[in-house]
């Protein structure tokens, strides 16, 4: 689907986890302008409501993009229990390294329910 299907602009509060993820984003070349911030919003507010929480389905998955195990994250900071921008900073990169792009990753978790 890509971007040219999800161009629409995505409305961020200031001082967010959300507007922490729209600036590293950006920094990877994923804006509003290309779609690609607007899938990671959708992405992440399907997956966690961009909040540091524990899947309450039971799969044991954590923090903003509901890393499994949670401890996969220590690879972008001993902090990523308690800090949403190392949380953000492993999901992009996880998002970066598997699926090159988050509309990709939205892709795919609308087909198969996850990513």
């Amino acid at each position: 689907a890509g971007a040219a299907v999800h161009g629409a602009g995505t409305a961020v509060p200031q001082g967010t986890p959300q507007q922490q993820g729209m600036a590293l984003a950006a920094a990877h070349g994923w804006t509003v302008s290309n779609g690609q911030f607007t899938c990671l919003n959708w992405l992440w507010t399907r997956e966690s409501g961009w909040r540091m929480i524990w899947n309450t389905t039971g799969s044991g998955a954590f923090g903003i993009p509901q890393a499994l195990p949670a401890s996969k994250m220590a690879s972008a900071g001993a902090d990523y229990m308690t800090n949403p921008d190392t949380q953000i900073r492993w999901g992009l990169g996880y998002i970066e390294q598997r699926y090159v792009t988050p509309c990709n990753a939205w892709d795919h978790e609308t087909r198969d329910g996850w990513y």
